[in-house]
Order: C-alpha cells, then structure tokens, then sequence
C-alpha cells in the first residue's frame, strides 16, 4: 500500500484541500501517514502571505528531502504557483501543481503511482479526523495594497450550495461534530454563481441540515458584514460563537493606504455590534506593523483598537514585502525593523493580557467541547468558542463530544475537568 503524508502552511482553505486529499486517496487505497517515510509521497501544501512563509516552506521541502531521499515531493499551494521553476530547482522536488490543478491532485497522483486496493471507509484518519474543513470559496476580489494572494488565487469562485450540503451532509453522517467552512474571502460567497447567493443564505439552508454538528468560520472580512449576517450569527445555536476579522490596522490614514475603504470607527462599531448580539463570542483580528509609512501615532491607534474594543486575541503580523503589490512600490519611508519588532511585541503584549481576561470569565462554567489531541499531561478539549481546555486523560476518542468544566485560566494554558452527561450547562 501507497504511503503518504502532508504538510500545510498557511490559511484554513489550504487545511480544507489537505483534507480532502487525505479523505480520497485514502479511499483509493493510500495510507496516511503523520510522518513521511522512505519512499513514500508528500504533498507540501504551501504559502506565500510573508517572506517567512516562504523560507519556511523551503526549508521544510529541504529537509524531508534530506532526512527521505527516496520520497516523492510535490508541491502544490500559492508559493509554488508564484515561483513554479525556483520551487521545482529545489532537490528532492518531484512534482510542482499549480493551484488551478489542486481540485484534480488527488487523482492525477493516484493515476500516475498507482492506486492501492479499494477500501470502503471514506473517513480521513488522524490527522484530519478531529475536525472536518470544507472549502467553499477561492479566490478575492479585493485589491488590499499589501496582499499577493489575489494574483496567485484569481478571482472569486464560489462552490455552488448544492455540493456544500451534500459534503457537510455526509460528514455529520459520518460523525464529525465540527465543520470549519474555508474561503480565501468568505464574506464573498456567492456573489459570482448564475444564480447569485450569499454566505447568509447559506448558513441559512446549513443551519437546516439535520445532525448534531457545529459550524466554525473562517476570517471575516469586516467590510461585508450587513445587520442581517450579524443577527443571525449570533442567533444561530449551530454556528460557534468564535469571529475572526481582517482589521489589519487602527489608523485610519493606514487602512486608506492599505486599500481598506474601512475606518476604525467602523471596526469599533462592528465589534461591539458582534458582542452585543453574543456577549460571550471569542473575538480576534488580525493586524499588520510596520506597514510602509507607519508613525507612532498610527501604531498607536492600532494598540487602542485592540485594547479598547471587546476583543479577545489577535493575530500579528509585521509588515513583509510581497514583490507585484502596491505597498512594494510605496515611496513611504520603511520602518526599521527594530521598531516594527518592537511593535509586534507589544501589541501581543496586549492581546495576551485580553485573552486571559477572557478565558478567566468562563472558570467554573461547564461548555461543550471537542476531544482535539492527546497531549503531555492529559487531552486536549475545543469549546465551540474556541478555548483550548487541558483536562485528565478520558479514554474519549479524538472527535468525540464532551462537557467540560473550566477549572484554571493561567496565562499559558487553560485547565477543566470533563462532566458527566447530565451536567447542566450553565
């Protein structure tokens, strides 16, 4: 039998295509493996957001060729569809396969190697059993200043809605709980089918689906996020109460020169809009330093977005230039890179202090949860607002459902205890 294993980097549409490639060669007879072995196949899934996701995918694609000479290395992802012939000069490189052939890698791979027997199970194992992800969307049509992904992405494609149930049908068939919905711009769903739709009208028909399963989404994108969205998500007993926004910036000088047409006044708004309609939501945001012109004054309008509104983390990001987008072509002074450090430093600082604020609120409350991973010391719990809960090991699969207690919210790590089913939820 065919052996293979993946390795991801990047945005949660990469993890949705690594799932499904996991869940199809595996029916064809591959077996999936954590680590990659002598001979056997990896599909390296890349990104280009940053220059470090760059080096970092070459690094890995070095080292698996190192540590595996005799493995079959392909390489697929927005990295190798920006730079095909310096990704396929790299040793060890068997095969490169730009995005646009992703859709069509499982099965040419298998076509080409050989399939293995036939088996019944469709179910990806481990490492794609805990949760399931499916894509939904590809592509933007935006034109931030800072951002190469729409040149190596394209245009928005969405997935029509028939295959969407269908799929999240047969995966609560299948007995997964979680459903993580991927798109490059998710807020864009729809809006190019034959017959226009939108991300509302499909949590809507979702939020139908029969089945004991929660919905998770990706990055939101805080300029198409109407009253009616808002409403329902925090209406919506299947859609976890977890938001992650593109905020990228509190200046608003910066976010018009980033291409944003948003202002920060906007972005408070919208937050407290999100918490009002779900007071216990677990808000995050992704925010950029060191963007070409940045002052202090700007960075500091940053660090009162994220400490004055209600959310909860934050993701940050120093500035990279992506050769090809406007920002790399800005006159604006660079900012030296002891500062934007220094920035980044302090604006998770922050972040840090606001997220622990937050998970301290939920001790002694009893939530939901997900059996994600075994861990030193115990297993790994996801509530569906996105708390990571250590607790003592349960002999519960990976997958499986469970109540949990919070019993310790310390500045690293987050600690409870599992109830028994008859526990009421407070």
């Amino acid at each position: 039998m065919t052996s293979f294993s993946i390795r991801n980097f990047g945005c949660r549409v990469n993890q949705a295509e690594a799932f499904d490639w996991a869940a199809e060669l595996q029916h064809l007879g591959w077996r999936l493996e954590d680590n990659p072995s002598p001979g056997g196949l990896v599909v390296v899934n890349t990104c280009t957001l940053t220059s470090r996701a760059d080096r970092d995918a070459r690094k890995l694609i070095r080292k698996i060729s190192r540590e595996n000479p005799g493995a079959r290395i392909v390489v697929t992802g927005c990295l190798a569809e920006r730079e095909p012939g310096k990704v396929k000069s790299i040793e060890g490189v068997w095969r490169v396969f730009p995005n646009a052939a992703k859709s069509e890698l499982a099965a040419r791979l298998a076509a080409e190697i050989g399939p293995g027997p036939v088996i019944e199970e469709t179910e990806p194992s481990t490492p794609f059993r805990r949760r399931a992800l499916v894509k939904i969307q590809d592509g933007c049509n935006m034109t931030c200043s800072f951002c190469i992904i729409p040149s190596v992405r394209g245009r928005s494609v969405s997935r029509p809605p028939n295959e969407i149930l269908a799929r999240i049908g047969d995966l609560a068939a299948a007995g997964f709980k979680e459903i993580v919905l991927a798109g490059i711009h998710l807020c864009s769903y729809g809006r190019d089918l034959q017959l226009p739709s939108s991300l509302l009208e499909l949590l809507r028909a979702i939020d139908g689906l029969p089945g004991e399963f929660r919905v998770r989404l990706s990055s939101l994108d805080p300029r198409l996020l109407p009253d009616p969205l808002l409403d329902f998500l925090g209406a919506s007993r299947r859609i976890s109460p977890q938001f992650h926004l593109s905020f990228q910036h509190g200046s608003d000088r910066i976010l018009a020169a980033m291409g944003r047409s948003s202002t920060a006044a906007e972005y408070r708004a919208l937050a407290a809009a999100l918490v009002e309609r779900s007071p216990d939501a677990n808000l995050g945001a992704d925010f950029i330093v060191g963007f070409p012109g940045e002052t202090d004054d700007d960075f500091r309008a940053t660090a009162a977005l994220l400490e004055e509104t209600p959310l909860r983390y934050a993701h940050v990001f120093s500035y990279s230039v992506r050769p090809g987008t406007k920002a790399a072509e800005m006159k604006a002074r660079p900012v030296e890179a002891a500062i934007v450090t220094d920035r980044a430093v302090r604006l998770r600082g922050i972040a840090r202090v606001k997220n622990l604020a937050y998970r301290r609120r939920f001790v002694g409350r009893v939530l939901d949860g997900i059996v994600i991973q075994r861990k030193s010391g115990g297993v790994e719990v996801l509530t569906p607002n996105y708390l990571e809960v250590l607790v003592p090991e349960t002999g519960a699969g990976e997958g499986t459902s469970v109540r949990v207690r919070i019993v310790r919210a310390g500045d690293r790590s987050t600690t409870g205890e599992i109830c028994d089913n008859t526990t009421q939820r407070t």
